[in-house]
Parts: structure tokens; C-alpha cells; sequence
């Protein structure tokens, strides 16, 4: 049983929304490898002495469950990662017994269309809520890595429950009514919908998001303020983005890139104080499977206007990214919402793109207010 400086159990549930993905599938096999003292704590920032990991869940104690509208076992996922380089074979292969008791916490998610949204919000309450107590735990986080969702034109306008709801919302609607907090780690408009916000703040419970930050907007996010606070004149910004796995197919579709690339361009507009001319394109490339490459040129002028670039190329694996991150998300939302806190948790943003409640996108200013709102959760 995992306790905090005070004695109190916060033995704490993680609810996946797309727990057979290849993000939570990561994140589950990390969790338990680091259980069975197989696997480091590499990328989790919250194994950090910044962030003092004594006091919030600890990784190895955490349970797993989660909705998934894919009937795909997570043990056929987990020979997909190791058969992509994601995962090591004999990791898989030592957790492979605990990985079936998490099967066994796995139930049937919502598509649109399938049911009411009103029923649906209501059937996958009841799941978290049954998750909870047969677990015996303190608390539950549920965390959104489903697939990219498009934007929403009006978002204002949405303030009802109906079956037009975006699926996030209606995930996020169910954490809320089963009285979890919930991160959205998919780009997804729920976040910013007066239904969603209603419920949030009626449940007194908190939430962050959106869309993670794992790869080039990453970068990105250290190297954009550089030219800024040197008075470099940033030109144009162009990147380009090959994507292979779920994710690749995902953004095929025009209007859930467009939710991708928007995140994007705000984030580094923001942070040069300006419009920055420059396409963004994403593009599906199959053959890369779960990896995904970014490449980016910059035009900047320095002193007497002499025209300079930058290029870099970013490769790497999206899941072994983003599991860390939804792990560290998890232990620090539960300390929050165990801290009695509520809404927007606008420190978290160090770990979005498009963070929900806050304009700051600079990676070491987020940074720094992460570490101070740790701290003060801490003390």
C-alpha cells in the first residue's frame, strides 16, 4: 500500500480512454517493469528531486484499467510494440501475467453513433466508479490517449449533452460524473467546452490538458524563445512531419490534422510575439510504424540584417515519449486532486501543447512554474 508523508493511502487507479493503444499499452508495460525493478525511470520527470517524488503515488503501485472501442488483447499490442522496437522483448515477457489482470480491468468504449451520448456517460461512470471500489482505491485519474479528434467550429455554443457531443467530452463528462479527475493527452477540443467546464466546475474536480508534448514542438518550445530574447528576427518556420503507426493514419484525415497543425502554429506565434510565415505539413509514411521523423528549417536575421537558418531533424518514438508523461500526469494530478485542488491546472502545461487555461508555451518557464506549484502542493 502506497502512503504519503501524513500515513493516508493514495493508492491511486489510472483509467485509460484507448488503453489498448500504443501509448498506454507503453505506459502499462513501463509501470509494471519499474514494479518488478526490470526498467529505469528514464523520462519520468517526476523522479526528479524538482519535483519530490516522495509524497505522490508511487509508479509501481499503480492500477491500471481503462475503455477501448478496440477488442484487440493488450497482450497482441504488446508483441506489436516489441515487433516495432518500442518495447524489449523480455519485458513484455515477465509482465505478461499482470498484463492479463489489466485485460481483465478493460471494458467496451463509445463511438459516436453507437449509443446516446446521455447513456453512454452514464454506462462508462459506472465502469470507473466499479474499477474504484473493487480496487479499494483512493482515487482514480483518467487519462485521454485516444486518437486525434477534429476541432469544434463553435465551441461556445456547446452546452447541452447531445449525440453531436466530440467524443473527449463525452469521456470527459463520464470522469467528472464518476467523480475522477481527467487529462486529456489528445489533441481534443472537450477541454474548452462550457458543458464540459460546467461539469468540472460542479464536481469541484480538476483537469489539464491538451494534446502532449513529446516530439518537435518539444524542441520547439526550447528553442523558439532563444531567438527572442537574443533579437533574432525569426522569418519563416517550416516543418514537416512523418508519421507511421495509428497516430499516421489518424492524421491522414484532413480535419484531424488540422487540429494538430492549429495546436501547433499557436504555440510558436505565441512564443515569437508574432505571426511566423512557414507551412506545417503531416504526413502519413506507413513504413515507419510506430517512429515518427520531423524535419524543420528556420530563417532568421541577425545583426544588419544577415540572413541565417537553423535545421534540425527530429526522430523518435511517440509512445516510449508519451508514456513517461502520462505516468508523471497521473501521480501529479492525484496529488492535486488529493490536495483538494480544482480546474484548470494551468502549472501542468509544461507537458501540452495547446495547455487548457494558460497562453505560456516556453518550455523553461513552464518549467519553472511546474517546480514552484509542486512545491506548494508539497508543502
Amino acid at each position: 500500500m502506497t502512503r504519503d508523508r501524513a500515513g493516508t493511502d493514495i493508492r491511486t487507479g489510472v483509467w485509460f480512454v484507448g488503453a489498448r493503444g500504443s501509448v498506454a499499452t507503453t505506459a502499462v508495460i513501463g509501470a509494471l517493469g519499474i514494479r518488478h525493478r526490470l526498467a529505469p525511470t528514464t523520462g519520468l520527470v517526476t523522479e526528479l528531486a524538482e519535483l519530490d517524488p516522495v509524497g505522490l503515488p508511487d509508479v509501481a503501485g499503480l492500477v491500471f484499467g481503462g475503455h477501448d472501442v478496440s477488442s484487440r488483447s493488450l497482450a497482441k499490442k504488446a508483441e506489436a510494440l516489441v515487433s516495432g522496437g518500442v518495447v524489449p522483448a523480455r519485458l513484455v515477457d515477465a509482465v505478461r501475467a499482470d498484463l492479463g489482470e489489466v485485460e481483465a480491468a478493460l471494458r467496451p468504449g463509445y463511438a459516436a453513433g453507437d449509443e446516446p451520448a446521455a447513456a453512454a456517460i452514464e454506462r462508462l461512470a459506472a465502469d470507473i466508479r466499479a474499477f474504484r471500489e473493487q480496487h479499494r482505491l483512493a482515487r482514480v485519474v483518467v487519462i485521454e490517449v485516444a486518437s486525434t479528434q477534429a476541432p469544434v467550429e463553435a465551441p461556445d455554443d456547446v452546452r447541452s449533452v447531445d449525440d453531436d457531443l466530440p467524443i473527449g467530452a463525452v469521456y470527459a463528462l463520464a470522469a467528472f460524473a464518476a467523480g475522477a479527475p481527467f487529462v486529456s493527452f489528445t489533441p481534443s477540443p472537450c477541454l474548452r467546452l462550457p458543458v464540459v467546464l460546467e461539469a468540472a466546475a460542479r464536481t469541484g474536480l480538476p483537469y489539464a490538458g491538451s494534446d502532449g508534448k513529446t516530439g518537435e514542438t518539444l524542441v520547439k518550445s526550447a528553442l523558439a524563445p532563444m531567438f527572442t530574447v537574443r533579437a533574432l528576427e525569426l522569418r519563416s518556420w517550416t516543418s514537416v512531419n512523418l508519421l507511421g503507426g495509428g497516430d499516421g493514419a489518424t492524421l491522414a484525415d484532413p480535419e484531424a490534422a488540422r487540429s494538430k497543425t492549429e495546436t501547433k502554429r499557436s504555440g510558436l506565434d505565441a512564443m515569437a510575439g508574432q505571426a511566423v510565415p512557414g507551412p506545417m505539413h503531416i504526413d502519413q509514411v506507413e513504413d515507419l510504424g510506430e517512429w515518427k521523423t520531423a524535419w524543420d528549417h528556420v530563417r532568421f536575421d541577425g545583426f544588419l540584417g544577415t540572413r541565417m537558418t537553423l535545421q534540425f531533424t527530429w526522430q523518435g518514438c511517440d509512445s516510449a515519449l508519451a508514456a513517461p508523461l502520462v505516468l508523471d500526469l497521473a501521480r501529479l494530478i492525484a496529488a492535486a486532486h488529493a490536495a483538494g485542488r480544482s480546474g484548470a491546472l494551468v502549472e501542468l502545461g509544461f507537458f501540452f501543447k495547446d495547455p487548457v487555461g494558460s497562453t505560456e508555451h516556453r518550455l523553461a518557464e513552464q518549467w519553472r512554474d511546474l517546480v514552484a506549484w509542486r512545491r506548494g502542493l508539497a508543502s
